[in-house]
């Protein structure tokens, strides 16, 4: 299977609380629910097209528990998020959650990356990462992402986590795909192309 990462994310390259605020899962940050205003009936089935397309799905804890508490109780199967993230096997990295009540649901502690590289040699076509920052920026750094989609929001939140950390690893991108939506989101895929080329 490939693993795309597909990750909503601000000008600014926040992508904390898209859907909104949480005081759960994030206290004190008040900025949340950038990402719906700006939806539109083209960007979302372009959303949903892409959890369709996933074959599994692939989260990090906070994540996992937050999709699982939101979605995994929906029963409206006509939904592309409700029917894909419902039906589809589910692999969290996760060393504190030890009975995950989602169903179809594998937690994979221990050696992340063996489990991961492992999930990658089967066949199949996309394991799929939604959100998940922190393991987004770990799945980079060990060179485990095979494509990477970015939408991009026509906002500046000006605070949140961001995506890609301050100072990290640096990778060259290919661009697979890019597609502008009528509220003026962008979706980019990249695919990393080894290191960039630095200008002397």
């Amino acid at each position: 299977m490939k693993l795309i990462t597909n990750t909503q994310i601000t000008v600014d390259g926040v992508m904390q609380a898209n859907g909104g605020n949480n005081p759960e899962f994030d206290p004190g940050f008040e900025r949340g629910g950038w990402a719906l205003p700006l939806g539109d009936a083209e960007s979302t089935g372009y959303i949903g097209d892409f959890y369709r397309r996933a074959d599994a799905f692939l989260f990090g804890r906070r994540t996992y528990e937050l999709f699982a508490g939101y979605w995994g109780v929906q029963t409206d199967f006509d939904n592309p998020f409700v029917s894909s993230l419902n039906s589809r096997p589910k692999f969290v990295a996760s060393n504190t959650i030890t009975d995950p009540q989602w169903a179809n649901t594998t937690v994979l502690s221990g050696d992340l990356e063996a489990a991961i590289r492992e999930l990658k040699a089967r066949p199949g076509g996309e394991l799929q990462v939604h959100g998940s920052g922190q393991l987004i920026r770990w799945l980079l750094e060990h060179e485990l992402v095979d494509e990477m989609t970015l939408i991009v929001c026509p906002v500046i939140v000006g605070a949140g986590t961001r995506l890609f950390p301050d100072e990290g690893r640096d990778f060259a991108l290919e661009l697979v795909e890019s597609r502008t939506f009528p509220t003026g989101i962008i979706a980019q895929t990249y695919r990393p192309d080894g290191r960039p080329q630095y200008a002397h």
